[in-house]
């Protein structure tokens, strides 16, 4: 089995791989928050996390691997949004059609750029129980404690009973103390406390809490902190502890040292996730993005508008331009990234016209990526093989383009006065690849019959398949075509 090897944030060194359990492996990436369309920083770690997904899937095996990414639908920002946006709607109405929308936009982002679905895509709302259980769980361990604030009753973490707060962000509770401001926040016991759930006001969304303390039970109606749902979901999908958990570089702290700190202590374990991985920042043409300065750019305005360099952009080079770059490294984003992408597209799109598609990945690519996602290494190797199909080496044109499918790039148009002039990587049936390699694994123990059933079913849906061996290693490798 390929070797893979990750830089965790939590050691801080480059460290093998080992799954808990390698019939399941599990990740968890932090999702969108729905309050607007998600911009271009928010798509580098659904790219990032889609192309480990792919990796992890290859290793081993479609069955054998759990994503879940959440949706966060609750939130201050979605409720100031939708007070903005329907200011005529009951709160709870507006607050529906503001995710609604918001959450309906990321998941057309998020296929345009060729990503796959999550195995499950918990929404906050629906783990608010879970959320509850947990905080008085914490309570019960006195890791936290209800108290009063400026805005209502809270239940607050009390980050001072957990020695090995801060252990992510390698940041001392001392430090954080020096400088807090101690008498605005006179209600917490330390100033790094935070809130695990806060009541809501008459005009606020909310949920009936309980929580006892001391031998006294406290009702707030209120809503969850934002660290608290992550803590939740993960566990309810993907257990105590799993194997990895991912997001940006802005969220190891608060969001997931908090995260970490929660979850340890209500399960009295000495780790969440045993792999920690984090992408870098981006910037857009040299700056930071921001609204003010003017360039502050969503998904669908790449794809469907032409405020970025005059003209819209296939998701394909999207999402090469944010692999084109280390991703733990930061990304300056231009127009000058998309055109070298959407070149190399090209060149490698005209290298693989009418090549076979193999049932996987060429396995020196996912050697190279199995060193921490190196994709730029990866990108060098896809111009050799571009360069050798181009000089009419079949197999290189196979492998070029089935790496190129396998790892999401499934379908380029290039664009001429407005009219789509060509269209490649076509898209194949997402299922043909699955079941060609349940075929090889009954040829592999000699269930010839249950294997030519599998061949016959391909058949007469005009998929032909074609068995050969790999000349270098000797395996048998199955490749397929469109009968005519």
């Amino acid at each position: 089995m390929t070797e893979l090897k990750f830089w965790n944030t939590l050691t801080r060194v480059k460290e093998e791989f080992t799954p808990i359990d390698p019939d399941n492996v599990r990740m968890y990436v932090c999702g969108p928050t729905v309050y607007d369309f998600a911009h271009i920083g928010n798509a580098r770690p659904v790219i990032v996390f889609d192309v480990l997904f792919r990796l992890l899937r290859h290793v081993y095996g479609e069955d054998h691997v759990t994503y879940v990414r959440n949706i966060t639908d609750v939130d201050d920002k979605i409720n100031a949004r939708a007070l903005r946006d329907y200011p005529d709607l009951p709160l709870n109405e507006a607050i529906a059609k503001v995710t609604e929308k918001t959450a309906e936009r990321f998941h057309k982002d998020a296929a345009a750029l060729g990503c796959l679905e999550p195995t499950f895509e918990p929404r906050a709302t629906a783990h608010i129980d879970g959320m509850v259980r947990m905080i008085q769980t914490l309570i019960d361990k006195g890791n936290a404690y209800v108290t009063s604030g400026r805005e209502g009753r809270e239940v607050l973490f009390a980050v001072g009973s957990m020695p090995a707060y801060g252990k992510l962000s390698n940041r001392k509770l001392e430090d954080q103390q020096a400088g807090a401001r101690i008498a605005v926040e006179d209600h917490k016991r330390n100033p790094a406390d935070f809130v695990l759930w806060k009541e809501s006001a008459s005009d606020e969304p909310g949920w009936d809490g309980s929580f006892t303390e001391g031998g006294e039970t406290v009702s707030i109606h209120g809503r969850p902190g934002w660290h608290i749902e992550c803590s939740v979901m993960s566990e309810h999908h993907l257990g105590e502890t799993f194997d990895i958990h991912g997001g940006g570089l802005d969220l190891i702290f608060p969001h997931h040292e908090n995260e970490i700190a929660q979850s340890c202590c209500a399960h009295g374990n000495d780790r969440m996730a045993n792999l920690w991985m984090h992408n870098g920042f981006l910037q857009v043409e040299g700056k930071k993005m921001s609204k003010s300065d003017g360039n502050f750019v969503t998904i669908a305005e790449l794809l469907d508008t032409d405020k970025f360099g005059g003209r819209k952009w296939p998701g394909e080079v999207l999402r090469l331009a944010m692999l084109m770059t280390h991703y733990r490294e930061p990304i300056d984003f231009s127009v000058k990234r998309l055109e070298e992408a959407e070149a190399a597209l090209w060149k490698w799109a005209d290298a693989s016209e009418g090549a076979s598609l193999m049932s996987g990945m060429d396995e020196h690519a996912v050697e190279i990526l199995s060193e921490d996602l190196n994709f730029s290494a990866l990108k060098a190797y896809l111009d050799q093989l571009s360069k050798a199909a181009s000089g009419g080496d079949e197999k290189a044109r196979d492998w070029l383009r089935s790496t190129l499918y396998h790892l999401g790039f499934v379908e380029l148009q290039r664009q001429s006065d407005g009219e789509t002039a060509k269209i490649v990587f076509e898209m194949a049936d997402s299922t043909i690849g699955p079941r060609i390699q349940k075929r090889l694994e009954l040829l592999a123990t000699k269930n010839w019959a249950e294997a030519d059933k599998i061949r016959n079913e391909l058949l007469e849906q005009g998929i032909q398949l074609k068995d050969g061996k790999d000349p270098e290693t000797g395996e048998r490798v199955t490749t397929w075509e469109v009968k005519r």
